[in-house]
């Protein structure tokens, strides 16, 4: 029984070891991701800094750009109205050809389409062509005019609004290559964030599952240890009795030894120094 228990004793000091072992590593490993998976919260927390202020430039500059959109169109409004008036006044100076409003308005619709449009470089070259040939009619046409004083005057206003609508064309593409870099460094911050983003609960999921299993082991542990110190209770008690039984034995022995000692002692019989120690040991002197 006694041996049993010694080596149920030494099995459960085993697992309490491997327990201990396991518990540790699992506590260490939860520790390096806790710290991984605070460094990239904190990576995270200024890539959204990040994305918050290069929206904001991209934003202001799209903001910019389309009011330097909504002024062009202002400017536009305006010369087409300066163009009427233009026309108006070449009737009465000038009996035939072509409006120039009409000539302005189909440049204005033959660049934009040449802008927005994919087309073959046969079709663009005619295009170009064709908007240089009407810009050239344009200017000999506005060169007959100006020679009369009204009509120079609104020639040379509709030349500076149309320097101020190139001016502003040429900000808002500025602006709008700009705000395209911002844009795309935008996307890239973003895509950036979410790997980061994924890494951290990745590392979050893996700290709880080991911190979880750490907790098993520790329980398992604590376990094992309370088995053993109760074990160690019952192998001493059983011990100790087995101590006391063989007091007894010798203590039964000693009594019965002196008894016959006694006996020889009473009928006369002569006994020796180590006699009479027997007999005070077994308290019969």
């Amino acid at each position: 029984m006694l041996e049993k228990l010694e080596e149920r004793k030494t099995e459960l000091e085993k697992e309490l070891q491997e327990f201990t072992r396991r518990r540790d590593e699992l506590n260490q490993f939860a520790k390096e991701c806790a710290k991984k998976r605070d460094e990239l919260n904190k990576e995270v927390k200024e890539l959204v800094e990040k994305v918050k202020e290069l929206r904001t430039k991209r934003d202001e500059l799209n903001n910019k750009t389309k009011e330097l959109k909504a002024k062009k169109s202002e400017l536009y409004e305006e010369i087409d109205k300066l163009y009427k008036e233009v026309d108006k006044l070449r009737k009465k100076i000038d009996q035939g050809g072509r409006p120039l409003g009409e000539i302005e308005k189909e440049i204005r619709r033959l660049e934009f389409k040449q802008q927005t449009t994919v087309m073959s470089i046969d079709k663009e070259r005619a295009i170009v062509d064709r908007i240089s040939k009407l810009k050239r009619e344009l200017e000999e046409r506005k060169a007959q005019l100006e020679q009369h004083e009204e009509f120079k005057r609104l020639i040379v206003r509709i030349r500076e609004l149309k320097d101020k609508v190139r001016e502003i064309t040429n900000e808002m593409k500025v602006c709008g290559d700009e705000a395209d870099k911002f844009h795309e460094d935008l996307m890239k911050t973003v895509k950036e964030l979410d790997e980061k983003r994924k890494l951290a609960d990745e590392m979050h999921i893996k700290f709880s599952e080991s911190k979880k299993e750490a907790d098993q082991c520790h329980a398992e542990a604590l376990k094992r240890r309370k088995d053993i110190r109760d074990l160690e209770k019952v192998i001493k008690a059983l011990k100790s009795k087995q101590y006391k039984s063989k007091e007894q034995i010798e203590r039964e022995e000693l009594v019965k030894k002196a008894k016959k000692i006694y006996e020889m002692f009473k009928r006369g019989e002569k006994i020796d120094t180590e006699d009479l120690l027997i007999l005070q040991r077994a308290g019969l002197l």
